[in-house]
């Protein structure tokens, strides 16, 4: 049984029969020019072809409040710039490099600031979509035989481009209200592009959120507070998604595992990304929610950092034969490829890990 891309990674989220594990990751962009330089890739290649991932996505959604705000230059030196946006936001960003931009200062620390400055703007308006580039990645895909994902962010990671993380926690604490409504408005604007944009462009395969929930060792929020405040609209949009057959793939960097019986509640039908580094134990997950959810990632990514084959090696095969089972698995990083991984590394990495996932018979 040989399978298309768009059919096994179809046939996996359901936990049916497939002939191999299925296959995606991410990676930074100084990681594609890398390899470009050094001859590997044709300027311009296209990963997920070059290495034949089944899955494709489409980040198409711009969840900023003013759109018309021109950023502002706030402060420049010869490798950082300081701007504010359309959120209010002051963000420090890397001008030599890819790197997440550093959280400087917010305009909204509080409720009536969000209400007067924020809510008011965020209408489900089509202008706020990229309608062309989902067009052009769902053909690709198509073409490609890929499974396609619309991606994009849930509320938590809404929320915080507005007040920041700190600001944002010290909300749920001492005035849940404030951010319940920002949640809830967050999860209305969320279903109502997504109306827009089905209608005008057709559905897609899948759903693809990203929400960063967790650091080292510890999520964000406790259960407790998860339920109360973040689970309603993860169940909201997701029930959404499900009533339009369409599954939902839900990525989280740091230590969720507490989260979990929330997040399984909620509908997910696929965890993605469990950082080892973060301390998530992706066997352990294995053994607790398999028989609920199909896993994607779990592959120490410090081990394709320090290009240490045997390394990869020996996680392979300690993880392949077990996350397989059921076909529940995704073979993926436990984040992203940076560019201290060399090509070769990769290369093995995709090669092995197909290999001790293909299915006998």
């Amino acid at each position: 049984m040989s399978l298309t891309g768009r059919e096994r990674i179809s046939r996996i989220l359901k936990r049916e029969p497939v002939d191999r594990i299925g296959l995606f990751e991410h990676f930074w962009g100084d990681t594609h020019k890398k390899w470009t330089a050094g001859g590997h890739l044709q300027p311009g290649e296209d990963l997920s072809r070059h290495f034949g991932f089944d899955m494709q996505t489409s980040w198409c959604f711009n969840c900023v409040a003013d759109l018309d705000f021109e950023p502002v230059v706030i402060e420049e030196t010869e490798e950082t710039v300081l701007k504010k946006d359309g959120n209010g936001a002051f963000l420090r960003q890397h001008k030599l490099h890819n790197a997440t931009p550093e959280h400087v200062d917010f305009t909204v620390q509080e409720r009536n600031a969000w209400e007067e400055l924020i809510k008011p703007r965020l209408a489900p308006v089509e202008r706020r979509i990229n309608v062309d580039a989902y067009r052009a990645a769902k053909e690709q895909a198509e073409a490609a035989e890929r499974f396609f994902c619309w991606a994009g962010v849930n509320v938590f990671e809404q929320m915080h481009p507005v007040c920041g993380h700190e600001y944002m926690l010290m909300g749920m604490a001492l005035d849940p209200d404030w951010i319940k409504d920002m949640v809830e408005t967050y999860s209305d604007l969320t279903i109502g592009l997504m109306e827009i944009l089905f209608e005008k462009e057709g559905e897609p395969d899948g759903i693809w959120f990203y929400e960063d929930m967790g650091f080292k060792q510890r999520p964000f929020m406790s259960p407790d507070m998860y339920e109360e405040i973040i689970l309603p609209a993860h169940a909201k949009t997701i029930d959404f998604c499900h009533a339009r057959g369409l599954p939902v793939i839900m990525h989280s960097c740091g230590f969720i595992e507490p989260l979990l019986p929330g997040m399984v509640k909620a509908g997910i039908d696929c965890l993605q990304v469990i950082e080892i580094k973060a301390g998530m134990d992706v066997l352990q997950i294995k053994r607790d929610f398999g028989d609920e959810i199909v896993l994607c990632g779990g592959m120490d990514a410090r081990n394709l950092v320090a290009n240490d084959r045997d390394a990869i090696h020996a996680e392979l095969v300690e993880k392949v034969p077990v996350l397989m089972k059921d076909s529940g698995y995704i073979l993926h990083s436990d984040h992203s490829i940076p560019d201290q991984c060399d090509y070769e590394t990769y290369r093995f990495f995709v090669d092995e890990g197909l290999r001790l996932g293909t299915y006998a018979g």
